[in-house]
């Protein structure tokens, strides 16, 4: 591996050993080529020559196996180990996931959680890009952890820089409706103070067309439901970053974000009673704010000593106030509304994080990293019902309505969490790498308000990360883990019901426990010669303990309810495949494919009947190809997105209906041509087709177990086409 001291400083590579570099490989600027022991391939910025790229986003857009749709995100995508149907995917903490990819800049992660490094690279002009590293392996000098691959964009060092991008949209969706949108970002040096700010303003608009239709038990009509569903709000934040070389032995770095987001909601609703003689109409009409403001703060200090040792201090907090006010009236022939239903939901969620820790070489070829690391989250969560026919005094608060008692609705959550770690990295010879990790977690729940609860909790997480370089090329690797997952505080509290007309409310589950896993996973990865692709396969199985589901929290069978719950143990194994391929074997070097297959399933006790099946809402698995085709001596490239899940085996389970959801592939199309002045011009056109989703829910008299069927609904969403028109620039 290149020393990797050298990729976290991004500055000690000086142009003169670029020189070098180039000379001892010489087809690097034409094709990607794995450097020492083969574990990070290394693209000059003459790789990218040809193509004239903007920002390091389009950079990174055009290396095999980076670029998933066409929009040089910068993510490492739909990949091995970057899907998952299981909705109890991810750990604690400021760790990365198995299987993920890391974006550094200059060797260092973003200080923050919620400020997208993704996004920071579309602000990065291309010729601030000394190189581009992907980094296969292991080692103690990297910021992250058992990440599946690492890229690092190096930045070239220079005395005074300064670039100004930006970026404006427009957007149009299926009921004419138009919005603007726009980014201007701010990106230089000025001695040892590098700097990045952006103000962005993107609109939040989505309109969709609902059909519903109902039969009864026995086959019979029952009721029809058209909606159209309209959310018009917006997104406006002010981000930076900033990192500073304090001297040569250390660095910070400081990052923010302030957002406010707002997406109220309209929904005009007309349902058809079909058992009516004649039929009946009820039109209703929703006026739904959501205000919802949100601020994050960080920093990250780091001191290297003069034998190599470094010690590492990074500290998060962030906030989240989100308000969501719903309000239904019905609507009579006088255009007379009159209120029925009045649900306020107002929760606070705040995140404070510190984290230390020393790393230091041990032996030869050996690093250790010791540390630990702290995290507070609270939640403070109220929610008020009025109802129009409810008995008791209305309030005016709740517009005129009569307030009914929910359990838990005013409630305030804490969580105390410690977690000492150790990392051991060893370089066992040229080929193979070993990552030993384990880390001990405590920690302490205590709820108030509507309950007042206290527990503790006790992990030990250990994690094996092995990697074998067969070649320079083929990389083989294999990882066990113990997961902790991240408990939703929404689940320990009462909540609106956003799936089902029906109910208003959905109750909390103040006794639930982290679900936790066991996961191993063999990958493998082929980068093929003169860089024509990458090819790359995983396996994996999950044995996970206390698995979070709908479980019973019925108070008589007169009074059937659910909640989130723990059922216990359940399984989760699966496949994954993806290529990456330049088709040059046909006398197209630019065309970029990629494609990936994933295939996986699960299994659990069902709480209500005591039958084996899937984990709720569990995807079955996913189909994606993605094209990208340069034209350079043009200035243009155009590309395709196809993604389709494998239907037929996503389903919800409760105490007393059954779900069971499909859905329409997705197609997309771009073109994008740049202008000599470096302007690009950009048109997506997403879902070229309607879309639609679509959900059948069988609803049942008393519980789901007894088989008495009710009502079976069938419903559709429609997003339509959605296409837009992006400007983007930098001088």
């Amino acid at each position: 591996m290149i020393d990797i001291l050298k990729h976290r400083a991004g500055r000690e590579l000086t142009v003169p050993s670029m020189v070098i570099l180039c000379l001892t490989m010489p087809e690097l600027t034409s094709a990607q080529d794995a450097a020492g022991d083969g574990s990070t391939v290394v693209y000059p910025a003459a790789y990218f020559t040809e193509w004239q790229p903007i920002t390091a986003g389009d950079m990174l857009a055009r290396i095999p196996g980076q670029d998933t749709n066409g929009r040089g995100s910068g993510g490492g995508g739909f990949g091995p180990g970057s899907f998952s149907g299981s909705p109890s995917r991810g750990g604690r903490g400021l760790g990365s996931g198995a299987g993920s990819t890391e974006i550094l800049i200059n060797g260092k992660r973003n200080a923050g959680k919620n400020n997208s490094t993704q996004q920071m690279l579309q602000r990065i002009a291309s010729s601030q890009v000394q190189e581009i590293q992907i980094i296969r392996g292991t080692s103690g000098d990297l910021d992250v952890r058992g990440s599946g691959q690492i890229i690092n964009v190096v930045l070239f060092e220079e005395l005074s820089s300064t670039s100004f991008a930006y970026q404006g949209s427009l957007n149009y969706s299926q009921d004419d409706a138009v919005q603007l949108g726009g980014t201007f970002a701010v990106n230089g040096q000025r001695g040892a103070l590098d700097y990045t700010m952006t103000l962005r303003s993107q609109p939040r608009y989505r309109n969709s067309l609902n059909n519903e239709s109902s039969i009864l038990g026995d086959f019979s009509p029952n009721d029809t439901v058209i909606e159209e569903i309209t959310t018009d709000g917006g997104n406006n934040e002010l981000s930076f970053n900033l990192a500073y070389a304090i001297n040569s032995n250390s660095t910070v770095q400081l990052n923010g974000l302030f957002a406010e987001r707002e997406a109220p909601t309209n929904i005009d609703r007309v349902t058809t009673d079909l058992r009516s003689n004649p039929v009946a109409h009820l039109v209703e009409h929703e006026a739904n704010p959501n205000p919802r403001d949100n601020w994050e703060g960080g920093f990250d200090y780091e001191y290297t000593f003069d034998n190599g040792a470094r010690f590492k201090l990074l500290g998060i907090a962030n906030q989240d106030d989100n308000l969501r006010t719903r309000r239904r009236f019905q609507l009579f022939g006088n255009k007379m509304k009159e209120l029925n239903l009045f649900l306020n939901s107002h929760s606070i969620t705040k995140e404070l994080i510190v984290r230390g820790s020393y790393t230091f070489d041990f032996l030869e070829d050996q690093s250790v990293e010791v540390g630990g690391e702290r995290a507070q989250t609270t939640l403070n969560s109220t929610l008020e019902l009025g109802l129009l026919n409810a008995f008791g005094k209305p309030s005016a608060a709740l517009g005129g309505l009569v307030p009914v008692n929910l359990g838990l609705a005013n409630s305030q959550v804490e969580e105390i969490r410690y977690e000492p770690f150790a990392i051991h990295n060893w370089r066992l010879n040229t080929k193979l790498t070993l990552e030993s990790t384990l880390l001990y977690e405590t920690s302490e729940i205590n709820q108030t308000g509507d309950a007042l609860n206290s527990r503790g909790f006790d992990f030990i997480k250990p994690k094996i990360d092995l990697r074998y370089n067969i070649t320079p090329m083929f990389q083989v690797r294999g990882s066990v883990e113990r997961i902790v997952n991240q408990l939703s505080f929404a689940d320990f509290v009462a909540a609106n019901d956003e799936q089902d007309n029906d109910a208003n409310t959905l109750d909390g589950n103040v006794e639930l426990r982290q679900q936790t896993q066991w996961r191993y996973t063999l990958n493998s990865e082929y980068r093929l010669p003169n860089d024509v692709g990458v090819i790359s396969a995983e396996l994996f199985f999950a044995d996970h303990q206390d698995v979070i589901d709908w479980v019973d929290a019925s108070t008589s069978e007169d009074n059937l309810a659910s909640v989130n719950g723990n059922l216990g143990h359940g399984v989760e194994f699966g496949a994954n495949v993806a290529a990456s391929i330049r088709m040059a074997m046909i006398g197209l070097p630019n065309l970029l494919v990629n494609s990936t297959l994933s295939v996986q399933d699960s299994q659990v006790t069902d709480p209500f009947d005591g039958t084996e099946r899937r984990f709720r809402n569990y995807q079955r698995g996913r189909f994606t190809l993605t094209t990208r085709h340069d034209f350079p001596e043009w200035r243009f490239n155009w590309g395709t997105q196809y993604f389709d899940r494998l239907d037929g085996g996503m389903f919800q389970y409760d105490i007393r209906d059954f779900e069971f959801s499909v859905g329409e592939p997705f197609y997309g199309v771009f073109a994008e041509i740049r202008d000599r002045r470096g302007i690009t011009y950009r048109l997506d056109v997403r879902q070229l087709t309607d879309g639609s989703q679509c959900r059948e829910r069988w609803r049942y008299e008393g519980r789901r177990s007894d088989g008495v069927l009710r009502e079976l609904e069938y419903r559709c969403t429609h997003g339509g086409t959605q296409p837009s028109l992006t400007i983007t620039g930098n001088f």
